[in-house]
C-alpha cells in the first residue's frame, strides 16, 4: 500500500483511508466479527489511518473501533471528530472538552492521534454552520489547549461550508489536516471546473490545503456510492444518501457517473468504483482518500483499485474531458 506524507503532521498514512461512518454501515451496524476481521485485513495490506466520529451511529461507531483497536492494538492513526450544537456556540471550548473526553472514553483511548471539527463551515453561526471567525478565534485555542494536554496530537476541520470560508480558514495555516470532498463527479478542489457547474465550486480547495502545509483527507470519492453507477445500496448502508457538493440528488449523480461506463468499456479500469478510486489517488495533492465499507468484500476490492496505481496521463485526460461535459 502506497504511504503518503499527511501534511505537517509528518506522519505517513495509506493513500487508501479505512472509513468508519455510517454511509458504509459496516462498524456503526456491523457483526462485531466482521469488523474485527474487516480492521485485521485491513492492517494486512497497509491501511494505517481510520477515521471515525461522535455522530456516527450516536457513538456506536467509536465503541465498536475502541473495541477493535483494544484487541489487535494496531500501527496506525485514528482520527475522531466534534461537531458542537449551535446552542453551544456561546461557550464552544466547554463543548469541544467534553465531546473529546466522551470520544476518548467511547475508544477506550487517553488521546487520538486527531481530532477534527465536523461542523460545515460559512460567514456567519447559524445552526450546524460555525462562522470562520469562531473557527479561527475560539475552536483553535480549545483544540490547542487539548494538544497540550496530550489529549490529541494534531487537528483539523471537515472542509465542507462556503468556499470562500474555507478557503480562509484553510490559509490561516491554523489547521494540520482537512478532510475535502473530492471525486470524479466534482474535482473542483483541485482542478477548475467548467461554468454551470452542477456542483459546488470548491476553487482548489485542497491545492490550496496542501499549499498551506495541510494533510487532506479526501471525502466522498464515490460519491456516497453514486460512482458504482447503481442506486442499489447494501442492507448496512445508509439507504437516503444526500450528495454533498456534487448534484442535486444521488439518482442524477448515478446517472452522471453512468457517463464513464465508455472508459470502463475501452478497459481503462475494470470497473467504476476502480475508476473512481485511482482517479482520487492521481491527485498530487492527496494524502488518503477515505471510503466507507459495508463488507470485507468491498475492503478488498477498494485494495485491489489503489494497487493498480494512479491514472496514467491519458487515462486522466479522458476522464477530465467527460467531467468538461458536466453542466447544470
Amino acid at each position: 500500500m502506497e504511504q503518503r506524507i499527511l501534511g505537517r503532521t509528518g506522519i505517513k498514512v495509506s493513500v487508501l483511508g479505512f472509513g468508519c461512518g455510517a454511509v458504509g454501515g459496516l462498524m456503526t451496524k456491523g457483526d462485531p466479527r466482521d469488523q474485527e476481521r474487516a480492521v485485521a485485513r485491513a492492517l494486512e495490506m497497509g491501511i494505517t489511518y481510520f477515521d471515525t466520529a461522535s455522530i456516527y451511529g450516536n457513538g456506536t461507531s467509536e465503541e465498536n473501533t475502541g473495541r477493535v483497536w483494544a484487541k489487535l492494538k494496531p500501527k496506525a492513526a485514528i482520527g475522531t471528530k466534534v461537531r458542537p450544537k449551535e446552542e453551544e456556540y456561546r461557550n464552544v471550548g466547554a463543548a469541544i472538552r467534553a465531546s473529546c473526553e466522551a470520544s476518548l472514553k467511547r475508544l477506550g483511548m487517553p488521546s487520538v492521534d486527531l481530532f477534527q471539527l465536523h461542523n460545515r463551515i460559512g460567514a456567519t453561526s447559524k445552526g450546524d454552520v460555525m462562522s470562520a471567525d469562531l473557527v479561527l478565534n475560539e475552536v483553535v485555542p480549545a483544540f490547542e489547549r487539548l494538544k497540550r494536554e496530550g489529549k490529541i496530537r494534531w487537528f483539523g476541520i471537515t472542509a465542507l461550508g462556503e468556499t470562500e470560508s474555507l478557503l480562509k480558514v484553510i490559509r490561516s495555516g491554523a489547521f494540520d489536516t482537512a478532510q475535502i470532498c473530492y471525486n470524479a463527479l466534482n474535482p473542483s478542489a483541485d482542478a477548475p471546473v467548467p461554468p454551470r457547474f452542477p456542483g459546488q465550486d470548491y476553487a482548489g480547495l485542497m491545492t490550496a490545503a496542501k499549499a498551506a502545509g495541510l494533510g487532506t483527507i479526501a471525502i466522498r470519492v464515490l460519491a456516497g456510492g453514486a460512482l458504482s453507477g447503481s442506486a442499489e445500496r447494501h442492507p448496512l448502508n445508509v439507504q437516503v444518501v444526500e450528495p454533498i457538493g456534487s448534484g442535486a440528488d444521488f439518482s442524477e449523480d448515478v446517472q452522471r457517473a453512468l457517463r464513464f461506463k465508455p472508459l470502463i468499456e475501452e478497459g481503462v479500469a475494470a470497473d467504476l468504483p476502480e475508476l473512481a478510486l485511482r482517479f482520487a489517488i492521481s491527485s498530487p495533492s492527496l494524502s488518503t482518500a477515505l471510503i466507507g465499507l459495508a463488507n470485507l468484500e468491498q475492503l478488498e476490492a477498494a485494495y485491489r483499485a489503489v494497487s493498480k496505481g494512479p491514472l496514467d496521463a491519458a487515462a486522466l485526460a479522458k476522464v477530465r474531458a467527460i467531467q468538461s461535459q458536466f453542466s447544470g
